[in-house]
């Protein structure tokens, strides 16, 4: 049973406090503690969680989040005690990219439905993305309709474009192509910039050509 996260805290923005804390994080599904006592900091930018399959790396994002109920801890957001348990995905954001309750939606509509809930939501970033991840043909499609990478790209617009104070990818380059892998990757090179922002970026491994602020392992 995983209990155990390594963080190493490198170099990029340790000027600026932690965005996001946890201490002593607890819980998983079904209210099992998959996860036990689980203490990291977030700094501002892109941090890398790693581990091999089944050692709840999107278990942890989850808790996180709050889409899992947590059975001990502490969270701070931005220095603030943080409501484990209550999700507000404007502050932090997790979906399951393949937004598997969107079946019989489009694009547009999903990214309709997530704006009246994400009130940070950018547009320019939705719609330069559309573009440049070539999904305009797909708009006015149901997601039941389109491959597993071009439905993945649609959650990834939603979360890159959410605006949320952190915002945790899961395993973000999956059935993606090259030039897409590369869109994203892109993004993700200048979220790391961010001093404000905090962004999570769960995989087996750690991107190696986007700048890091943390490393946490599982």
């Amino acid at each position: 049973m995983p209990d155990m996260l390594q963080q190493t805290i490198l170099p990029t923005n340790q000027d600026h406090p932690p965005v996001l804390e946890a201490w002593a994080l607890s819980g998983g599904p079904g209210g099992q503690d998959l996860l036990r006592d689980i203490t990291l900091q977030l700094p501002a930018g892109v941090s890398a969680l790693t581990g091999d399959e089944g050692t709840g790396k999107t278990s942890l994002l989850r808790l996180l989040a709050g889409d899992l109920p947590a059975t001990a801890g502490h969270m701070r957001l931005r220095g603030q005690p943080w409501p484990m348990g209550q999700p507000h995905q404007a502050s932090v954001f997790w979906a399951d990219l393949r937004l598997p309750l969107h079946d019989e939606d489009t694009p547009l509509q999903c990214w309709s439905t997530w704006q009246q809930t994400l009130p940070l939501w950018c547009e320019d970033i939705q719609q330069a993305l559309v573009e440049a991840l070539h999904m305009a043909p797909h708009l006015h499609k149901r997601l039941n309709m389109l491959s597993t990478g071009s439905r993945r790209k649609v959650g990834l617009v939603t979360a890159l474009a959410s605006g949320a104070t952190v915002t945790l990818l899961d395993q973000p380059f999956v059935s993606l192509d090259h030039a897409s892998i590369c869109v994203i990757k892109d993004v993700l090179t200048d979220a790391a910039e961010q001093t404000e922002r905090a962004w999570l970026v769960a995989d087996y491994e750690a991107p190696t050509d986007i700048p890091l602020a943390s490393l946490l392992q599982l």
